[in-house]
């Protein structure tokens, strides 16, 4: 009987084969069932694409090049074998089945013993020396079985098992209620615990637990006030969006953790904030925004960005980029779990905390018509703010969920016409088309031509397909993904910021930028130029005065 990362792997082949999802949970439910207590953990968390649990902290940070040079290695092909192998795929499991079909020794190896190997490489802190431990356990695997080794490692199975289906699959395997392993799952961060807690129909036990990270309630965009109001009633609580990194802050007696939006923890980045909760005399959980705040302002996010992967922030840091946690939610205090508080108590109690600085509540205003809240956004607006986050006062708060209880109303800050001058092959169901298109404004003082961005959504399957060969057509150099061409075709595109940045030589970025329209009817004579950026940055990060509203004051 076949066991271990074979079994695994060959369940993946036949949930990847299926495009019912009915299946796919069938498949998985029938594998879970299969395996004993020390296993199942295991074999729940790998088929999210991850080696470890979502609150499991350890990062084995294994860049490309640990899994080339294991391949090259094992495989006894060269970089260009491999390379050309990838531009077939576009999935690393793919290429590393391809790779060593015929070249690795298969013994019988357990997840348990995967895991152990994953451990390893997280301990190692030499490239050398992970990728001694990734060749190693691929030799010992079939090629099929490194494949999904393969995948686990880049954190996508791509066989259309996302964690919500895992979930599915855990309720199926052991009779119990779906949306009971899904809030077990959101509560626990750990699928692996929750399967075993399915299998012992002891859902119900699952807790809120502090010092692991909790998915982030998320918030749906919409750029219509009226729909807005249509979906939140009669009465919308409003907040500015401001312009820093979603924030996550455990308190747990002496210990405090700082955890950003995708779930890696940030403690160490902000000091003032971790000094300043240790006189909070509660345990609590509390959601906001980390925000660079100087002179009463909140400033720009690239201001922001300097603090960012700091492991240490030295005093004159601090004093040049002083930053504050604006708190909007409450999620635990002193042992009481408020996730199905309504969002109007978890606020009261908020407000009772009188939260010392550099905390702060975020500014909230009411809207009762489609008026108010584009009244309301223009004022954002006036103070440089991307939006507006508008919330149903009667909301529960769902982790990792994006309903309608939260809405997020942001309006481009503009649109510019570009011009394209690169494409790249997609991924996922985009892999064998130009998908990606990198543009460009017109800068006037050098006589050239500048990138300012890259976008990839916007069009239709259909048009990205018609583009393709049009790009194709008009290729200058092919560089295999990525091909450099005649820059004659006009985007509109829109946008919610424009930043400094250095990664293009406009010296300037995009953020969110999206694709609006083909503009057929324009040409490169036509396109904005830089002094038209300028402008406009000028415009959005002038004198910032964004509302924030002292704990104190409430």
């Amino acid at each position: 009987m076949v066991s271990g990362m074979e079994a695994f792997a060959r369940v993946g082949e036949a949930i990847r084969a299926t495009t019912s999802k009915l299946e796919k949970t069938r498949l998985l439910a029938e594998y879970l069932v299969g395996l004993d207590d020390a296993t199942l953990p295991i074999g729940a968390v790998f088929f999210t694409g991850r080696p470890f649990a979502d609150r499991d902290q350890r990062k084995l940070n294994l860049g490309y090049a640990v899994i080339r040079d294991s391949m090259i290695q094992l495989g006894q092909v060269d970089e260009q074998a491999l390379g050309d192998a990838y531009l077939r795929h576009s999935d690393i499991g793919d290429v590393i089945e391809e790779v060593l079909a015929g070249r690795t020794h298969p013994v019988p190896t357990s997840l348990a013993d995967v895991l152990q190997t994953f451990i390893r490489i997280y301990e190692q802190r030499t490239v050398r020396k992970k990728t001694e431990e990734l060749r190693a356990l691929m030799d010992r695997l079939s090629p099929l079985a490194a494949k999904y080794v393969g995948k686990i490692l880049t954190g996508d199975l791509r066989i259309g098992l996302r964690a919500g289906l895992v979930e599915e699959g855990i309720a199926r395997a052991f009779h119990a209620s779906a949306p009971d392993v899904s809030w077990a799952s959101l509560l626990t961060g750990d699928l692996g615990e929750v399967a075993l807690l399915a299998r012992g129909g002891r859902l119900r036990e699952a807790r809120l637990r502090l010092m692991h990270p909790l998915q982030f309630m998320l918030a749906s965009p919409e750029e219509d006030a009226a729909a807005i109001m249509r979906r939140v009633g009669d009465e919308a609580w409003v907040e500015d969006k401001y312009d820093g990194i979603r924030g996550q802050l455990h308190k747990e007696g002496g210990r405090i953790v700082l955890y950003s939006r995708d779930l890696n923890e940030v403690t160490a980045a902000f000091p003032e904030v971790v000094e300043a909760a240790s006189a909070i005399p509660h345990d609590l959980l509390l959601d906001g925004e980390l925000l660079a705040f100087r002179d009463g302002r909140v400033r720009p996010f690239f201001e922001l960005q300097r603090r960012l992967g700091r492991k240490v922030v030295k005093a004159e840091l601090r004093q040049e980029v002083p930053v504050i946690f604006t708190a909007f939610d409450l999620l635990y205090l002193d042992g009481r779990d408020l996730l199905l508080e309504p969002l109007r108590e978890r606020r009261r109690l908020l407000e009772e905390l009188n939260l010392p600085s550099p905390f702060m509540l975020a500014h909230l205003i009411q809207a009762q018509t489609p008026e108010d809240l584009d009244r309301i956004f223009d004022d954002a607006r006036a103070r440089h703010n991307e939006g507006l986050m508008v919330k149903d006062p009667k909301s529960v708060y769902s982790p990792g969920r994006r309903g309608l209880a939260w809405l997020k109303l942001k309006k481009a800050l503009a649109t510019l016409d570009v011009v394209v001058t690169g494409v790249e092959v997609g991924h996922g169901k985009r892999k064998h088309v130009l998908s990606d298109y990198t543009f460009a404004v017109y800068d006037e003082r050098a006589d050239r031509l500048v990138n300012i961005g890259k976008a990839y959504s916007g069009l239709t399957d259909v048009e990205i397909a018609k583009m393709t060969e049009y790009f194709k057509s008009i290729t200058l150099k092919d560089y295999g993904r990525f091909r450099l061409v005649q820059p004659e075709v006009v985007l509109e595109v829109a946008f919610d910021a424009i930043m400094e940045s250095g990664r293009h030589n406009s010296g300037f970025a995009l953020r969110f930028p999206r694709i609006v329209r083909i503009r057929t009817d324009k040409t490169l004579r036509d396109i904005d130029t830089l002094a038209n950026v300028e402008t406009l940055h000028r415009a959005f990060t002038g004198e910032r005065v964004q509302l924030v509203e002292s704990a104190q004051s409430q």
